[in-house]
């Protein structure tokens, strides 16, 4: 299968990639204008490598022309900053996907797979663990913008035959995540404590996330590819919540050392408790999240450490 990967060098979208490569798959890879591949090809390996802007109705027509199938990974915003300009985060994301759904459809494309958030739609669970039926009140503009985006999905499914598979991705962390915008809370502590930095926690460290490696979503990805039942919709998550106080003192344990870790004020948009019953996608696309987070740790750590010491740095690609 030929496969379009938007946002296919980032954390995500690269892990992804190779795992679709493991099966054989050809590849377009669609990133901004100068952004370099992130690691060297084989030559078995079918990647084509193209720059453009999602906005560009040109640049996306070009981008889906030919290929059997889109992943679509691309977000201009975080949700922390989101709600600061929503129109932009409207104009970027939604109007840019509306212009990917219309291009697909004058191409004859027919299958897209779309990374929604678990950690935003949702907002303030009113019951633990949140299935895909829980109610979406999203708190901040990046949730909001996700949901905009999968009913848009919903719509074109019915007017043009778009088959849709929608994942919402828990709170995503491992190798190849990017620092520079603090988000993610693994990475940036493991980065921090490797480099002798102070931990900062925003509130009193009880905020709980769902935790999945990136591997095991780009898994999820795989399958959801070549998926032919009837749901459309599927939470991505390890099904268990970690504290950022359990993070610390895994890291710390791990790292056989005490973290200085400094706490400061809670944030608002922080929602206290989200952790994902991930029991659909087990049953509908016969996935299971494989890496623990004690592993999981292990490995960022292990591929942080390579980092630093060839000075190469987090940010920068494979």
């Amino acid at each position: 299968m030929k496969v379009l990967v938007l946002g296919g060098g980032g954390f995500i979208g690269s892990t992804i990639a190779d795992r679709l490569l493991a099966d054989g798959h050809m590849l377009r890879i669609f990133e901004r204008p100068r952004v370099e591949p992130y690691r060297v090809f084989a030559a078995h390996e079918s990647v084509e490598w193209i720059g453009g802007d999602m906005s560009s109705t040109h640049d996306v027509g070009r981008a889906v022309d030919g290929v059997d199938a889109v992943m679509h990974l691309v977000s201009t915003t975080l949700p922390k900053g989101s709600n600061d300009d929503p129109i932009y985060d409207v104009q970027s994301n939604v109007v840019a996907t509306l212009q990917l759904l219309d291009a697909m459809a004058q191409k004859r494309v027919s299958r897209i797979v779309f990374i929604s958030s678990g950690g935003t739609v949702y907002g303030t669970p009113q019951y633990l663990p949140v299935d895909e039926v829980h109610p979406t009140e999203p708190q901040v503009s990046y949730g909001i913008t996700k949901l905009m985006i999968e009913k848009y999905l919903g719509l074109y499914r019915q007017l043009h035959g778009i088959q849709p598979v929608i994942l919402r991705v828990a709170n995503p962390y491992g190798e190849r995540q990017r620092i520079e915008t603090a988000q993610g809370a693994v990475g940036v502590f493991v980065h921090r404590a490797l480099s002798g930095q102070p931990i900062e926690i925003w509130g009193d460290g009880g905020v709980t996330r769902d935790y999945i490696h990136v591997q095991d979503v780009a898994e999820a990805f795989a399958r959801a590819l070549t998926y032919e039942g009837k749901q459309t919709c599927f939470n991505i998550s390890a099904g268990v919540g970690t504290s950022l106080n359990e993070l610390v003192a895994m890291l710390g344990e791990l790292l056989g050392q005490p973290l200085d870790v400094r706490y400061k004020p809670g944030r608002p948009f922080d929602v206290k408790v989200n952790v994902l019953s991930n029991a659909l996608a087990r049953r509908e696309l016969n996935w299971t999240p494989r890496i623990g987070m004690r592993e999981g740790i292990e490995r960022t750590l292990a591929w942080t450490r390579q980092r630093l010491a060839t000075g190469l740095g987090v940010n920068e690609a494979s």
